[in-house]
């Protein structure tokens, strides 16, 4: 079942048992894929990778991420519980994300292969941290990481 199959069906499911929470998530996710959709028409119908979706996907819950610390300094906790909410139903379809030890010991791995000794090298070593934990972690954490083994 493609990722918007699944949407449909989890929105139906939604629908009946009035989740209002996800069904606003839902939509807001099915959007998003439209949107890009569109934009990677060219003539015809634009059909998308499953990479393409899970970038859709990631983006969104990024988004919810940076809503919630927004909120949260502002003060504005309402705001940033119904984000968390929402963000916990996007992070449902994608895939699960490692832990900090195992970011940790893929890019101990890439500062091996690549020599990096300094934080000169952070550019190399996120690079190559980002290609391999792409959709597995969140790029937030692995600079974290990466800084803190090359500080």
């Amino acid at each position: 079942m493609s990722l918007t199959d699944q949407l449909t069906e989890d929105m139906k499911r939604a629908m009946k048992a009035k989740d209002a929470v996800r069904l606003r998530t839902i939509r807001s996710l099915r959007a998003a894929i439209k949107d890009k959709e569109i934009a990677e028409r060219h003539g015809g119908e634009a059909t998308l990778s499953e990479e393409a979706y899970m970038a859709v996907l990631q983006k969104q819950a990024k988004q919810r991420r940076d809503a919630i610390e927004q909120f949260e300094q502002a003060g504005r906790e309402d705001l940033a519980s119904a984000e968390r909410e929402e963000l916990a139903i996007i992070e449902s379809y994608l895939p699960q994300q490692l832990g900090d030890d195992e970011i940790r010991s893929v890019v101990e791995e890439i500062v091996a292969a690549t020599g990096a000794s300094s934080m000169r090298d952070m550019g190399k070593v996120m690079g190559a941290a980002m290609q391999q934990l792409k959709g597995r972690a969140d790029g937030r954490r692995i600079n974290e990481i990466a800084r803190e083994l090359l500080g």
